[in-house]
């Protein structure tokens, strides 16, 4: 039988990257962990579940956030990490393309904070985090899909906040910069392909970019997430947070 007693913490897109860091942290702290993510996690971590979902279909967050507070008859904290990241101007962007940003990026947060809320609701207490980004706050060069979704999830965290204040459900975002995770990799690999330069140049470049003088790591962020998500921020709705070293104070 399940322990009720045990706080739940479900994560969209927790299998690697950002989303692991989170989940591996809530692990060490005593939650249970539920991950909603199409794959497995890239590495082993204890007291967690992983749940095969894609966060595009509402109906199969929905089925998942369902089968996880039924089983551990509590939802405490929800975090909204799963993500979709392209390069691409305006002109680069076909329908296609920002259908599948949209899906993933923002109708994923929203399937996953409807679905909880009910059992928060009821519980009369929860905390959720929404994943941003520093384009949450500036734009940047060939990001028009991406960027557009990160303003709008900060969006969904502040007038979600403002609709569930009542109810004592806090809801807030999180905006990284510049973390070295695979999504990063990978975006410098395509770029290193395109442009035929050196992999390494280029990421010192970009460490070198932050007026704090390195990369985030995936752990930097999962500890604002953690503290946004305890009681200690209990005062703490409806704000952006950045964790960017300084990119976005310049």
């Amino acid at each position: 039988m399940t322990d009720t007693s045990q706080p739940l913490c479900i994560v969209t897109g927790g299998s690697k990257g950002i989303g692991l860091a989170v989940c591996q942290l809530f692990s060490a702290q005593g939650y249970q962990v539920v991950n909603l993510d199409l794959e497995d996690f890239s590495e082993k971590v204890a007291n967690a579940t992983w749940l095969q979902c894609d966060v595009s279909d509402v109906s199969a967050v929905e089925r998942c956030i369902t089968e996880a507070g039924q089983q551990s008859g509590r939802i405490d904290v929800l975090v909204c990490n799963a993500g979709f990241h392209v390069s691409a101007t305006i002109e680069e962007t076909d329908e296609a393309l920002l259908d599948r940003v949209f899906n993933v990026n923002i109708k994923g947060a929203y399937s996953a904070i409807r679905a909880v809320l009910p059992r928060m609701r009821a519980q009369q207490r929860g905390a959720i985090v929404v994943m941003g980004s520093d384009q949450s706050f500036v734009g940047k060069q060939s990001s028009f899909a991406y960027g557009m979704s990160k303003s709008a999830l900060a969006s969904i965290a502040r007038t979600t906040a403002l609709d569930y204040a009542s109810d004592n459900i806090r809801v807030n975002a999180v905006c990284p910069g510049t973390i070295e995770t695979p999504l990063f990799h990978n975006a410098i690999d395509n770029y290193v392909a395109r442009a035929g330069v050196d992999k390494q140049a280029i990421v010192k470049e970009e460490a070198a970019a932050q007026p704090i003088g390195r990369l985030g790591q995936p752990e930097d962020v999962a500890e604002l997430v953690y503290f946004l998500a305890s009681d200690k921020a209990s005062f703490i709705t409806g704000s952006l947070h950045a964790v960017d070293g300084g990119y976005t104070a310049q």
